[in-house]
């Protein structure tokens, strides 16, 4: 921002004294999620860093305000896939959720202590759905094997007794159960697709006892992605399919599916997690539901039967996790300028809705950098696209012919996405005279199949040249200072870091955060999840495994010449930590500028509120320091 008032102090970006403190980032990353509604008491879920980053429950009756029900030290999260999802169900005043320390159901009734109620040590559990007709638990399972991969499986559960109901697919999803009990669905998939790449819609007939009858395949194949199947109050099913290139709503009605509202739009998005939602059946029988277009999410409303179709008129730019129940609606919303909140919208329609506010913004609206959403050309004649967040503080103007630092990230994923909704990871960043620039590269989500698919086979080199040259681009505008850009990223993105320093000159600094240097080992060492990842974005192992050492940073220290922060987990499954290592021993027999910073208590993703702190600092210093600001 070019500040024009004479009156204001002079600092250099950089160095901006900003009074969003390490300590208040980590305390903003406490956000709501998995809302559901039983018995007229909303229920969520939310992490508490301060609190080694456990997730704790709590619950709210309306017009009351909210109460802790899950006291220390249980944790709601389920490790199935390594990232989880779906880790509890609630019925008739009864909380069912798995526990992080010994992944064990537990059954909680408020006011008394949680009990066990299934206990398995060779089994984990993801996806609780409570089956009301036949009074039991749904739920996927990874069960160990001896000398192989879990196999996965869709259980029932009652206390102290778990059976098998599918299996024989590589992996499961979202089972679903029709409200009479007498139906069942779910997804299901194999090695080497992703769920975003190729799976299956499968239905099956519930006999009086629990026993599956009758399966039949309704959708899917191995180059359709299905998500979110869900029970329409005619008997068919909703779900959501991207056969015509985008994620669009459809219906299946006994015989034949139908596209709801084909629109260039994606109204699902990436199954990293268990039970992720997007739309919701109101009780009137029409569907809210969330789409991304041009890379910003939108709420809208749609009539299943005539397809009439209505963009919602909300404050809002990023909405997930919509729920419906007895008493309304529930989703998670925030905006660029507001941290998410929790939306409850009663059965009398979005105009009564009210937000539970989860904290106080941590900056003032004068010292938040407003996102600017910028396409840019890269290599191939394809365009990119990305987030531009200018620096941003009232209290400073930068000397007069000065540009900004700019600090590339990259998301993980790869598919992921950067989204409008306020990170305070960013105005961290912003509001000290630092400009950054959120990159969706391609293989990012929100722009429909193609773009997706945009990096298969091309791993390492189409994420890391859409990086470089979306920095490129502000440099060439005159937005940032060229000799001073430095990157950063997680997990997959903090391998697109490592990449972009190995084979480009164009970063004076990077950090990873439990990054990748060694594709090969990868493929060996990682969970079951990602262990075939690999085939579609660089190329089918351990034929292409040449191709994997060109591409592996680990094996190209030659291109190594600028300094690089590594921070790692020592718990991470799904990058473990001899990828940070081993390069970080062979860039110091080199004599590189090389700081590694370990974490004894922290797996994929840092959740505690020390570790954040801890980060942010030492990355702030490290580029203060290499950029000699």
């Amino acid at each position: 921002m070019d500040h024009t008032d004479a009156s204001l102090p002079v600092m250099p970006y950089g160095r901006w004294i900003s009074p969003l403190s390490a300590a208040a980032v980590a305390a903003q990353r406490a956000f709501p999620f998995r809302p559901i509604q039983s018995g007229g008491t909303l229920y969520w879920a939310q992490p508490v860093p301060q609190e080694g980053g456990r997730v704790a429950i709590y619950c709210a009756d309306p017009g009351r305000d909210p109460r802790l029900l899950l006291p220390e030290p249980f944790s709601v999260r389920s490790r199935v896939h390594e990232y989880g999802g779906g880790a509890f169900a609630i019925a008739d005043g009864h909380l069912w959720f798995v526990n992080d320390a010994d992944q064990a159901i537990y059954c909680l009734e408020e006011g008394v202590a949680p009990e066990p109620y299934l206990v398995d040590p060779r089994r984990r559990f993801a996806d609780l759905i409570w089956d009301v007709p036949h009074q039991r638990l749904i739920a996927v399972a990874e069960h160990e094997q001896v000398g192989g991969e879990p196999r996965a499986e869709i259980v029932a559960i009652r206390r102290n007794r778990c059976e098998v109901l599918q299996a024989g697919r590589d992996f499961y999803a979202s089972p679903r159960v029709s409200s009479d009990g007498r139906r069942l669905a779910w997804l299901s998939w194999d090695h080497p697709n992703m769920p975003w790449n190729g799976s299956e819609l499968w239905l099956s007939d519930v006999t009086s006892t629990g026993e599956l009858v009758q399966e039949r395949r309704i959708a899917g194949s191995a180059a359709e992605s299905l998500c979110q199947p869900e029970f329409s109050p005619d008997g068919g099913l909703y779900y959501i399919s991207d056969r015509s290139g985008w994620w669009n709503l459809h219906h299946w009605d006994g015989t034949c599916s139908r596209n709801l509202c084909p629109m260039s739009a994606d109204f699902g998005f990436p199954q990293w997690q268990f039970d992720m939602r997007s739309y919701a059946i109101l009780p009137d029988g029409h569907l809210l539901c969330v789409f991304i277009r041009d890379g910003r999410r939108w709420l809208g409303q749609l009539n299943p039967g005539t397809g009439a179709f209505k963009i919602l008129d909300l404050p809002w730019t990023e909405y997930e996790d919509i729920r419906a129940g007895e008493i309304g609606v529930n989703f998670v919303a925030a905006s660029p300028h507001e941290p998410p909140v929790l939306v409850d919208v009663p059965v009398g329609g979005i105009e009564t809705m009210r937000r539970r506010q989860m904290g106080e913004a941590p900056l003032k609206p004068t010292l938040v950098s407003t996102p600017e959403p910028i396409s840019f050309p890269t290599e191939g004649g394809a365009s990119a696209h990305g987030l531009f967040y200018p620096p941003r503080n009232d209290e400073y103007r930068a000397p007069e012919n000065t540009l900004p630092p700019l600090l590339v990230k990259c998301h993980g994923g790869p598919t992921s996405r950067a989204t409008t909704a306020f990170d305070p990871r960013i105005q961290f960043w912003t509001s000290r005279g630092f400009a950054v620039l959120d990159v969706n590269y391609r293989g990012s989500t929100g722009y429909g199949r193609a773009y997706r698919d945009a990096l298969e086979g091309q791993w390492g080199v189409a994420d890391v040249a859409d990086c470089v040259e979306g920095a490129r681009f502000l440099a060439e505008n005159g937005r940032v200072d060229r000799r001073r850009m430095v990157i950063s990223g997680s997990s997959a993105g903090g391998y697109t870091v490592l990449c972009a320093l190995c084979f480009y000159d164009i970063f004076a600094a990077g950090t990873s955060y439990y990054g990748i240097s060694d594709l090969e080992s990868l493929t060996r060492d990682t969970h079951k999840f990602e262990s075939r990842y690999l085939d579609r974005l660089v190329g089918p192992w351990p034929e292409a495994s040449d191709l994997y050492r060109a591409r592996s940073p680990l094996f190209q220290l030659d291109g190594f010449n600028r300094p690089v922060l590594f921070f790692q987990g020592l718990k991470d499954k799904v990058v473990p930590p001899d990828q940070a290592e081993g390069l970080v021993a062979a860039l110091g027999r080199r004599n590189l500028d090389v700081t590694y910073r370990s974490f004894a208590h922290e797996g994929h993703g840092f959740r505690r509120a020390e570790t954040t702190i801890a980060c942010l600092k030492d990355e702030l210093a490290f580029y203060q320091r290499v950029l000699e600001l």
